[in-house]
């Protein structure tokens, strides 16, 4: 296994002489990331996760969509890409809470339109009802048995996928967090890391996936929409974002579900699953689920 001493060692030899140790730097649930600096400027070196391929992290469509991103200004610069580590430039910044990332709701839509909209052709795809059977198809082969939420979540997850249809395959971020977006200090604006799940998928997706995850309100909502689209959303393009709600918490679920049979790190994994499995649960159950389906079918 390569340690964080050789890709120093690596790194040094393209980037310029260590400059003090590496630190640590919180908030991964999945690598280790450290700041370090060469030749007199910081990097970010994000180490990559053990058996992260389960997961369906594709690490080479992770360079290219933040590659893409860098060049539309919405995330750090790529300066080096190994198999075992991806080292960005360090971009000094504070962290953005849920509540800053509602309150930015207007913004991250058109960041995510400019995304979605910039032509990038990622070398992966993303769907959560393939990932879905994909995980449990994993976690039974090792062993493990599959909470009974599970086939809930993956029950609805193909419902909703039927009533959203085939949509256009665009790049998309599929895992906006807040723990994902940062503000520069330099000029205060957003920008998004962490693109390892990203991937050729149903861009509609992302949308929702910003808005569980943030916790948004009706309003938030609505500022995203008019943002991304340019004008005031349908009843349709509203539901397609109430079901992609619904479908970030089966994946999340599903994800918690299988990094407790895969990660090695000190993080409840159960609890984060049965947490997403609840808020999905509770969402399937509301009347107002089956009227969704119903407008995005049309």
């Amino acid at each position: 296994m390569v340690q964080l001493a050789d890709i120093v060692v690596e790194l040094e030899r393209t980037l310029g002489r260590l400059g003090g140790a590496p630190v640590a730097l919180g908030g991964g649930i999945t690598n280790r990331n450290y700041r370090a600096t060469f030749g007199g400027e910081e990097y970010v070196i994000r180490m990559h996760g053990r058996d992260t391929e389960l997961l369906g992290i594709d690490r080479e469509c992770e360079r290219v969509a933040t590659c893409a991103a860098a060049r539309l200004g919405i995330a750090p610069e790529v300066v080096a890409a190994r198999e075992e580590c991806l080292v960005t430039r360090y971009v000094e910044c504070s962290a953005v809470s849920e509540l800053e990332v509602a309150r930015e709701a207007g913004v991250i839509g058109l960041s995510l339109r400019r995304l979605h909209d910039s032509g990038t052709q990622l070398p992966s795809t993303f769907s959560v009802p393939a990932l879905l059977e994909e995980y449990s198809r994993l976690v039974r082969a090792r062993g493990d048995a599959l909470p009974p939420a599970y086939e809930h979540a993956r029950q609805a997850a193909v419902r909703i996928a039927r009533a959203l249809g085939t949509p256009e395959q665009q790049p998309c971020h599929n895992d906006l967090l807040a723990g994902n977006i940062i503000r520069a200090r330099e000029g205060g604006r957003l920008m998004i890391v962490d693109w390892e799940y990203a991937g050729m998928g149903d861009a509609r997706f992302d949308l929702g996936n910003v808005a569980v995850n943030n916790d948004f309100d009706e309003d938030a909502e609505s500022r995203m929409l008019i943002a991304y689209l340019s004008r005031e959303p349908t009843p349709r393009e509203r539901a397609a974002l109430k079901l992609m709600r619904v479908l970030s918490d089966a994946r999340e679920a599903a994800w918690g579900v299988m990094q407790g049979v895969l990660s090695d790190l000190d993080f409840d994994f159960a609890g984060y699953a049965r947490e997403h499995f609840e808020r999905m649960g509770a969402a399937v159950q509301e009347p107002r689920f089956e009227e969704w389906l119903a407008l995005a079918a049309g």
